[in-house]
């Protein structure tokens, strides 16, 4: 289990922001577990925070802009996918203005800002959204995102514009560490024949040949192209030459597909949850990022909790031997057959249903049920092993139950089923008394779930 992160010190940006022109300062600060991502607006009366979630995103005309109410922070895409890619799980951003500062048009800066002031580890464990089966989505201008299952989060990007300059262009990140190096300098871009429509909707006052790859691949004549240059502030050139308009040449040759990679990681990262799966995505952009990080906050609330991964074919930190030195139970009654994962706070075992159980011959025989006091018993003896594995003489020590709360059973357990027990403590063990809560999985599906306090009491000699 990979624990929660935050920044070991503050960081602070600088400089204007792309659609308004205004002169920003942005303070990125630590925070505590299960903090997330917030923006605080300290430039309004009330010094509002916004949730960096998929459902607080208002727009995403050209940029990803959080809302609460009337206050609204824009462009937040770069400095959100080098958080994410980072491994920063909680952050407290503090802004004086209404977007994020463009600085370079990329997520360097704030690559080297995070790299700069480090990352420390805190004690929670992280939550993961474990991709399990296909989940897609697809625009109605050719746009096509796919999530399928993967041990990582990796990133497939295929670009495709109507355009001489830049036509069809692919990008792929296969571990975030490579993020720093291969994605993270990645400028935005914009073609010319778009600047003069934004500028009329009040948008890019802040661009420039800094901050963004400029594309010219449709001539205009001298005269409209001088009046376009004074427009934006950009020297006078040669009409005639098609092509990037940039003061720094293209790092890449598909940068511009490495910054839409860049800025779909960063629209993802409101999705509240590090993604294990691999991501294909044709034509995204920041509408239809923005549905899809809905769709799997969606998908994360139906299944709110999700099954531990489970391979057979490694090998079990307990096994069968293991557990029978640190429990007392004995056959009929030991209910746990290996534990594949096991930290301070939280152990996953495994129990395998089959005919021969004793119950089965009088509990519905015509119809084998597991009782479903013998599933809390189960359970509870795995959490019996999460709180022995703790101490330094486990087999000198029992665990009793003291109390049984919010019981549920949501599907019954056959033979043939195979049981996977996740058990997590509660709060830390005091005065020899342990609170847990547990749950019960067959494949993908919860069937039952508990909370239960046990007491730790040393054996007679």
């Amino acid at each position: 289990m990979q624990k929660q992160k935050t920044l070991k010190g503050e960081f602070a940006v600088e400089g204007k922001g792309l659609h308004t022109g205004q002169f920003i300062h942005a303070r990125f600060l630590p925070a505590p577990e299960n903090h997330g991502y917030k923006i605080q607006r300290i430039d309004i009366e009330g010094q509002p925070v916004i949730d960096c979630i998929a459902e607080n995103v208002g727009d995403t005309q050209r940029g990803t802009v959080l809302s609460k109410g009337d206050v609204k922070v824009s462009t937040i895409e770069h400095s959100m996918a080098a958080l994410y890619a980072m491994g920063v799980d909680n952050c407290l951003i503090q802004l004086d203005g209404p977007e994020m500062p463009i600085l370079d048009g990329s997520a360097a800066i704030f690559v080297e800002q995070i790299q700069k002031v480090g990352v420390q580890e805190q004690a929670a464990n992280r939550e993961y959204f474990i991709v399990k089966h296909k989940i897609e989505i697809k625009g109605e201008r050719g746009e096509h995102i796919i999530l399928v299952p993967d041990d990582d989060f990796c990133v497939n990007i295929m670009i495709e514009f109507n355009s001489r300059i830049l036509a069809s262009q692919f990008a792929t990140l296969n571990s975030l560490s490579d993020f720093p190096q291969e994605i993270s300098s990645a400028r935005t871009f914009v073609f010319v024949r778009e600047i003069e429509p934004l500028l009329d909707l009040g948008l890019i006052k802040g661009g420039d040949l800094d901050n963004a790859i400029v594309i010219y691949e449709n001539e205009l004549s001298q005269e409209r192209y001088d009046a376009l240059a004074d427009k934006i502030g950009i020297p006078h050139k040669d009409a005639k030459q098609l092509g990037y308009i940039n003061n720094k040449p293209l790092t890449w040759p598909n940068e511009t597909a490495r910054h839409k990679l860049l800025d779909i990681i960063g629209d993802l990262a409101l999705v509240g949850r590090r993604i294990k799966g691999r991501l294909i995505a044709t034509k995204p952009g920041h509408s239809i990022n923005n549905k899809f990080a809905r769709l799997l906050r969606k998908d994360i609330r139906k299944h709110e909790v999700q099954c531990p991964p489970y391979d057979p074919d490694k090998e079990p930190v307990l096994d069968v031997n293991k557990i029978r030195t640190m429990l007392p139970h004995r056959y009929p009654m030991q209910l746990v057959d290996k534990i594949i994962s096991i930290d301070e706070n939280c152990i996953v075992g495994v129990k395998n249903v089959t005919i021969n159980e004793p119950f089965f011959t009088g509990h519905f025989p015509d119809e084998p049920v597991m009782p479903g006091v013998l599933l809390i018993e189960a359970m509870a003896q795995a959490g019996g092993l999460l709180v022995l594995n703790s101490l330094e003489e486990p087999e000198k020590w029992s665990t009793y139950f003291m109390k049984i709360d919010n019981v549920k059973f949501r599907k019954k357990v056959v033979p043939g089923d195979t049981l996977i027990f996740k058990v997590r403590l509660l709060a830390p063990v005091k005065h020899g008394i342990s609170s847990m809560r547990g749950l019960m999985f067959v494949g993908d599906t919860l069937v039952g779930e508990a909370e239960f306090t046990a007491q730790i009491v040393k054996n007679k000699e």
